[in-house]
């Protein structure tokens, strides 16, 4: 029966005995296909040209459509979809081609993450710069305030003290040359009274105590104004002599008590 079925079909022998070139049917059935579509424009060409009023002319445009489409349908219709042999060589070439494939996506992917990381690279750099920038600034500054500090320190204890003593001294010694200066110019110009005087004003009483010179009366006026500042006020007593009091008193140079005319003060020149 086999020997049967071989007599009656020699193309299918022809088949099997020799290799079909798939190049070759390839252009066999492109050949095909360029005669179906030459049948299809020779059937157009046969309905002629209509002449189509404004109301038809739509619809025979798309009838004309449909009839190309409909053919074309017909068309893909008789062919038989054809399936690639799944052999060793079809394999290994797509098995190729998809790993180009991927080979050049993730090429793709490292370039952009090689970029990405050269910018991160650029970016970390800069800011190292900086912050070598700032902590030498700052350690400059705390260099330049640890030196301000130690020269405060300095200033504040040894040279602003070493001033104010200075001063201190240079007062004292402008005060004690001033009441020496004072105290020689009273002693010269207000003396006590002399033993004349004396007698004139003692012929009836004698003197209840010894007199004191106007420069120890304003000694005793500027320490309590000085001791006691609250209460200046110095009580007469008769070591007092009265017209250097009168003096004082009249020259603005002591003020009397304004409830008790026996005490008095000298004047605040200071404030």
């Amino acid at each position: 029966m086999s020997e049967n079925q071989l007599e009656l079909d020699p193309d299918l022998t022809t088949d099997m005995e020799v290799g079909i070139d798939p190049e070759e049917e390839l252009i066999k059935q492109c050949e095909e296909m360029w005669k179906d579509m030459e049948e299809c424009q020779n059937k157009l060409l046969l309905t002629g040209t209509e002449t189509l009023t404004n109301s038809n002319a739509q619809l025979s445009l798309l009838i004309m459509q449909m009839k190309c489409l409909t053919a074309e349908l017909d068309q893909w219709n008789k062919r038989t979809p054809e399936i690639t042999p799944l052999t060793e060589d079809v394999l290994i070439t797509l098995g190729k081609e998809e790993f180009q494939n991927l080979r050049y996506n993730l090429e793709m992917v490292v370039s952009t993450i090689q970029s990405k990381n050269e910018k991160l690279k650029e970016d970390l750099e800069r800011e190292q710069r900086w912050l070598d920038e700032q902590q030498q600034i700052l350690e400059s500054l705390n260099v330049l305030h640890s030196d301000l500090k130690n020269q405060v320190v300095t200033f504040s204890e040894s040279r602003i003290f070493n001033e104010l003593k200075a001063k201190m001294l240079s007062i004292k010694e402008f005060k004690e040359k001033l009441l020496l200066t004072l105290g020689e110019f009273l002693e010269d110009h207000f003396p006590l009274p002399d033993g004349n005087i004396k007698k004139k004003k003692t012929t009836t009483q004698e003197p209840k105590a010894q007199l004191i010179t106007l420069n120890e009366m304003i000694e005793i006026l500027i320490n309590r104004m000085f001791d006691v500042p609250h209460d200046p006020y110095v009580k007469i007593s008769d070591s007092f002599w009265p017209p250097y009091i009168e003096l004082l008193l009249r020259y603005g140079i002591a003020l009397r008590h304004p409830e008790d005319p026996t005490r008095i003060r000298l004047e605040a020149f200071h404030q």
